[in-house]
């Protein structure tokens, strides 16, 4: 670690807090349909979607009906994006004639990108065209991540409101969103990736010449080349902000069409934070409580920085195997020293790391390098954040309503510790929110660790590893862990785009999103039926150092119980015999 890696850590997490108070209070302004510029001009067209949908926006939702008018949006965005992927060779704009995509395949990435995981089997410019790119995927990529959203938002309701049944109208919530954040943020960052030299074009993809002639496989010479354009910039832009994640090209962000400059990498980075940091601050806000938004913030830094600064110190020491070659991989002048393989030149170590822990935290999942070829303890920081609930910001909505799970039950552990009812943001904590939270809090780990499982024994799960031995455990590990907490990224040595791995990821993904964001919903419904309890000398501050320290130890001692065994298995194993 040396003072230009600090450098550069502490610029990038320093604009990100300087942007929380401002955009926070935007998007509180914007739920709570208080004036906040945009909204007032674009009031009468928010008022004509209602009209043309059929919604009262005045009329409120239980919990319930919430939750069936989410599930059922859901649902037809997964039919919709399977459906269009099967015939898009019959429909228009697709100028390089790809053809439909097989029914297990279309099947992981309908669910994966209706779930805001954007988990990708396939290599996008050599498998969609510009038409599901656009109408499929990137519409997803905007409700998805509103989907997350508005839960958080009804969830807020469920504790600001005192006996009352309703928490929300879901289609207000999802249009607010959409129409008020996600869109405005994603056009100012869309004409900026342009400007900086990201696609965004309709023309078919482009033939060159070889300045040197190449072979094939085949040995047979090689004298041109394609390169694949399209409508990039729009999709690259919601992918950072909405915390999706799914690249327009095979390789992502370390693609030079989706990320060519050092400008464009830093606010795409910047981008998968943003949101999920200022919703903290939008909850305090809310709750007329902002220290317990900057309490959040604070719990999911402490467990962020230190993982960041991990990656980066072990990146940069470097490969053992190399330095016993006698190659120099020390920081100097002229090279970046450390471990650079699977890593662009250009970009280096630190934003490569800063990127990995950002990417792997927010539940986003695109890259600009591979984690496979990370050292194996600074690949197992970026599976360990994914493992522990994406909580440490998290997906836009779903991260911050993950983290109020675990202040929940760390709540009802200190208040059963002192003899007295727990509360919550003047919310009584009883069995049926614990029950709720429990059932948030342990499905991941069970997906994860029965799908792994089911893997390794399997033959149609080994089939797929392509290193053998701790490393390919690993492979498995990862997959089932970004699949089942909605991250997205992956080691990217196991060859999943199979039957097998197509059927069960998408299952974990489908039910690590939904299993989830219905009991949350449940909890929103059950405190805001109960009266507000005014504080008084027994209640326990949540805001305080003493709660924000017992609450990042409730998310670390739960990650390591869990997940320690499967991880000795793989990457632990890993370094030991490097």
């Amino acid at each position: 670690m040396n003072w230009n890696n600090l450098v550069q850590v502490t610029i990038y997490l320093g604009i990100l807090l300087l942007c929380v108070k401002p955009l926070g209070i935007y998007m509180a302004k914007i739920y709570e349909g208080k004036p906040a510029g945009i909204n007032v001009w674009f009031a009468s067209f928010e008022k004509w979607i209602y009209k043309i949908s059929g919604v009262n926006p005045e009329t409120g939702m239980v919990w319930k009906e919430y939750a069936v008018a989410m599930m059922l949006f859901n649902i037809i965005g997964i039919f919709v994006v399977y459906i269009l992927q099967r015939v898009q060779a019959y429909l228009p704009l697709n100028p390089m004639r790809m053809p439909g995509v097989p029914f297990d395949l279309s099947f992981n990435t309908a669910i994966s990108f209706a779930t805001n995981t954007n988990w990708q089997a396939y290599g996008g410019e050599t498998t969609l065209s510009y038409l599901t790119q656009m109408v499929g995927l990137t519409v997803q990529n905007f409700v998805s991540a509103a989907t997350g959203m508005a839960i958080l938002v009804a969830l807020i309701r469920g504790f600001v409101q005192k006996q009352v049944e309703t928490i929300g109208n879901f289609w207000v919530d999802l249009v607010r969103s959409t129409l008020y954040i996600l869109i405005p943020l994603s056009l100012v960052l869309a004409v900026i990736l342009v400007t900086q030299g990201v696609v965004q074009t309709f023309k078919p993809y482009s033939e060159t010449s070889l300045l040197q002639i190449s072979k094939d496989k085949d040995g047979k010479d090689i004298f041109g080349q394609t390169i694949p354009l399209g409508p990039a910039a729009s999709q690259i832009a919601i992918k950072q902000l909405g915390t999706n994640g799914g690249g327009f090209f095979n390789v992502n962000s370390a693609h030079p069409f989706e990320n060519p400059t050092a400008l464009a990498n830093f606010l795409e980075m910047l981008s998968i934070l943003l949101i999920a940091a200022a919703l903290c601050y939008t909850f305090g806000y809310m709750v007329k409580d902002r220290r317990q938004g900057w309490a959040f913030i604070a719990a999911m830094m402490i467990i962020f920085v230190p993982c960041l600064l991990g990656i980066i110190a072990y990146e940069q020491k470097g490969n053992p195997k190399i330095l016993n070659l006698g190659v120099d991989q020390s920081a100097v002048v002229f090279q970046n020293g450390g471990n650079m393989e699977g890593k662009e030149a250009r970009l280096g170590i630190v934003n490569s790391s800063i990127w990995a822990a950002a990417t792997t935290a927010a539940s986003n999942g695109s890259v600009n390098s591979m984690h496979d070829s990370y050292m194996p303890l600074s690949g197992l920081i970026p599976m360990w954040l994914i493992q522990i609930g994406e909580v440490v910001f998290g997906g836009v909505g779903s991260g911050l309503y993950g983290m109020i799970m675990f202040a929940i039950v760390a709540v009802f552990i200190s208040g059963l510790m002192i003899g007295r009812t727990p509360e919550f943001l003047g919310k009584k904590i009883e069995a049926y929110e614990m029950k709720m939270a429990s059932i948030c809090i342990l499905i991941p780990p069970m997906l994860v660790l029965f799908g792994t499982a089911i893997a390794v024994v399997l033959p149609q799960g080994l089939a797929g590893i392509l290193n053998p031995g701790p490393h390919g455990f690993s492979e498995i590990l990862y997959a089932f862990s970004s699949a089942g907490n909605n991250n997205g990224s992956a080691f990217a040595g196991l060859n999943v785009n199979t039957i097998f791995y197509n059927l069960t990821l998408g299952i974990a993904m489908f039910f690590a999103r939904y299993w989830l964001a219905i009991p949350t919903l449940a909890i929103a419904g059950s405190l805001s039926k109960k009266k507000i309890i005014p504080v008084s000398q027994g209640t326990l501050p949540t805001h305080t150092p003493l709660f924000i320290v017992f609450l990042v130890m409730i998310v670390l001692i739960v990650g390591a119980l869990t997940f320690f065994p499967a991880l000795a298995l793989g990457p632990i194993v890993e370094h030991l015999m490097m």
